[in-house]
């Protein structure tokens, strides 16, 4: 089916050149999932999706479309390419588009990063799990609803062809469960979860264990106080510390530094974290969320130190943002089936340090402990944050009452510069980081 696939999507691309395309790809994506969700006992979703997306893009001299179909059958290739064709030659010039003159040649079906797992779990199993969450959660003394619990699995397929030779696939699984739940009653309800998702259902963590993780979370919610509105250290959960990478991440793409809107656009080669901090994006890591044996254009992809020593590396690029900056590629294209490449982290993540997160707030007097993170205000060119937060205060260096309705505020610059990270790295999220501290931030409560 692999091959039989191949063929077809190169097919496509030799008849876009015969039809007077200068050059041309196409993006072919199959996918399968199914679904099963409960609430409080009863059967609320059962469901299972099979989908395919064509995309083709062509280009006429430095013009180009791209046109995508849900009905990828050859006898449609013609009409298709036809259209695209069309929409190119009255589109306005792009000098920077073009095809990755560094994409690999030949064609590529294999790799080693174990991303495709062969169990398929019938509806039954994925409700059982959805059920076995749940009562686990439920089951905790104070836990007074449930908002839900599912379980899931997929499988989708990803096809590549230029017209400059290459041609590639890969298959990609993911299996997860996720439980949510409400502890106390009226104004005092509180609500909490737990999620687990991984591409092989054997490394998936129990249902039943997971239920019961968001339960615990949310007895320890209740009662939150409003902290104090003042300036002290604040510690951030692994599960929202990689919001910082998000933010990271967005500031050094190429499309950001290219149009001059990231607050980084000036500090490639300076620090801009503490010495002892690294931040890497390996797309090579064997059953990594976000792994894959080649980008959106076809480029062989390899581990990135985006920042090491805390200095910043290099920009996150793909070849249109690479060719405006008057650099080269480094393989980090995404691309879908309706829209040109881009680009894009995979498995993004801090290296851990050597403090465990006990160690990491034992000299805090008085700070805040964040698990949970709503809302967004930062500005991309000045690096200006805020966000609203709940979690825990920090007294004497431990966790002590919950906390919630308060801002957190800051510019990233400082933030960055001041970031100790914890020894708790655990891969869940594609991007990821251990528990996290800085002092830079201000805190508006009570």
């Amino acid at each position: 089916m692999t091959e039989q696939t191949l063929d077809r999507i190169s097919d496509l691309v030799a008849r876009a050149r015969k039809a007077g395309a200068d050059a041309a790809d196409a993006v072919f994506v199959r996918s399968v999932a199914a679904g099963a969700g409960v609430r409080n006992g009863v059967t609320e979703e059962l469901e299972r999706s099979e989908t395919t997306d064509l995309g083709l893009r062509v280009f006429a001299g430095k013009k180009s479309a791209i046109l995508s179909t849900t009905t990828p059958e050859p006898s449609r290739f013609d009409a298709l390419i036809e259209q695209a064709m069309a929409m190119a030659r009255v589109l306005p010039e792009d000098q920077y588009a073009g095809l990755n003159p560094l994409a690999q040649q030949g064609r590529f079906t294999q790799n080693d990063l174990e991303l495709a797992d062969s169990a398929e779990p019938t509806t039954e199993e994925l409700l059982a799990r959805a059920r076995a969450g749940e009562e686990a959660a439920l089951a905790i003394k104070g836990v007074t609803n449930s908002a839900g619990s599912s379980a899931s699995c997929g499988r989708t397929e990803v096809y590549l062809v230029t017209s400059a030779g290459f041609s590639g696939s890969y298959t990609r699984t993911q299996h997860s469960n996720s439980v949510c739940v409400l502890a106390g009653s009226g104004d005092g309800m509180q609500r909490d979860y737990d999620y687990h998702g991984t591409v092989w259902l054997r490394d998936l963590k129990d249902a039943a264990e997971l239920g019961k993780s968001a339960g615990e979370k949310a007895i320890a919610r209740l009662n939150p106080i409003k902290p104090r509105t003042g300036r002290y250290p604040v510690v951030f959960h692994p599960r929202v510390a990689g919001s910082f990478l998000g933010h990271f991440a967005g500031a050094i793409t190429g499309t950001a530094i290219a149009r001059g809107t990231s607050f980084l656009k000036d500090k490639l080669g300076q620090s801009i974290f503490a010495k002892d901090v690294t931040i890497t994006d390996d797309p090579t890591r064997k059953k990594g969320l976000r792994s894959r044996p080649f980008d959106g254009e076809g480029m062989q992809v390899a581990p990135l130190h985006l920042v090491e020593h805390g200095a910043l590396q290099s920009w996150i690029l793909d070849s249109r943002s690479a060719r405006q900056l008057g650099l080269q590629s480094n393989a980090h294209a995404a691309r879908g089936t309706s829209g040109p490449p881009g680009p894009s982290a995979t498995n993004l993540f801090f290296e851990p340090g050597t403090l465990s997160p006990t160690e990491l707030m034992a000299d805090i007097k008085e700070g805040l402990y964040i698990t949970e993170m709503m809302g967004s205000s930062i500005n991309g060119l000045t690096g200006d944050y805020s966000r609203g937060a709940s979690g825990f205060m920090i007294r004497d260096g431990k966790i002590a009452e919950s906390a919630a309705e308060f801002t957190l505020a800051g510019n990233l610059l400082d933030i960055f510069a001041s970031i100790t990270l914890a020894n708790d790295l655990d891969f869940r999220f594609g991007t990821d980081a251990p528990t996290l501290r800085t002092d830079a931030l201000s805190i508006a409560g009570a």
